[in-house]
């Protein structure tokens, strides 16, 4: 069976899924908020709905689709410029995740992949900078999230994001305050959803991974 072709990406809350025409489900037009636009072709129909969804709105998913796909998407892409980056769920002895809070939403340490880093080597590199923990082991990858941005002067930013989950010992915390981190805590994914936070989507993404979902039950994870 040929798998969909399909692109996701946060602009602000609203999730934009871009597919081709034939792709289309019952399911695209089902979840409360939902909205479905037939792509015209014209790259500044797509300009128009970009706009749109930087400003405050309700709607919660937005499905484009097309005939071509491909035309589809490199139409959507062309409006930014793309960033790859790198960021890791961390979790230590005590199964508790390492979170941050930063411009008022709670987070995940992450950062821009440096010109000749790994991928990993760009996630040890940003959580230690970035909370000061050290002796950080990768597990295995997660997946790859995408958001929308704007620079100092109005520039478009795709942000491409590689998350990792990591292991290490409980030890003290250092939020890196010269990039506007208020607070880096240790926390059970219990007590983190125990008081409603304020969280971007796309990190709620990355801690509802399967792979994550009940990991607190498990004794898999040791630090050596």
């Amino acid at each position: 069976m040929i798998e969909p072709q399909k692109y996701k990406i946060y602009i602000n809350h609203t999730l934009v899924t871009l597919k081709a025409t034939e792709d289309l489900t019952i399911y695209d037009a089902s979840p409360e908020g939902s909205v479905i636009i037939k792509y015209s072709g014209k790259p500044v129909h797509l300009l128009k709905y970009i706009s749109l969804l930087e400003k405050p709105n309700d709607i919660r998913f937005l499905t484009f689709h097309h005939e071509n796909y491909k035309k589809l998407k490199n139409d959507f892409k062309d409006h930014f410029s793309e960033i790859e980056a790198a960021g890791g769920l961390v979790v230590n002895e005590l199964n508790e995740f390492l979170f941050i809070f930063r411009r008022g939403s709670w987070d995940l340490p992450k950062g821009k992949i440096d010109k000749g880093e790994t991928k990993k080597e760009a996630t040890t590199r940003e959580i230690s900078e970035e909370t000061g923990v050290k002796n950080l082991k990768v597990i295995r990858k997660l997946m790859v999230t995408r958001h929308t941005y704007r620079g100092n002067v109005g520039r478009r930013f795709i942000k491409k994001t590689h998350w990792f989950l990591l292991s290490t010992t409980r030890q003290p915390l250092t939020p890196q305050i010269t990039e506007d981190i208020e607070k880096a805590e240790w926390m059970s994914l219990q007590s983190f959803f125990n008081i409603k936070r304020p969280v971007y989507p796309n990190i709620l993404d990355v801690i509802h991974t399967q792979d994550i979902i009940g990991i607190e039950s498990k004794v898999s994870i040791k630090i050596k």
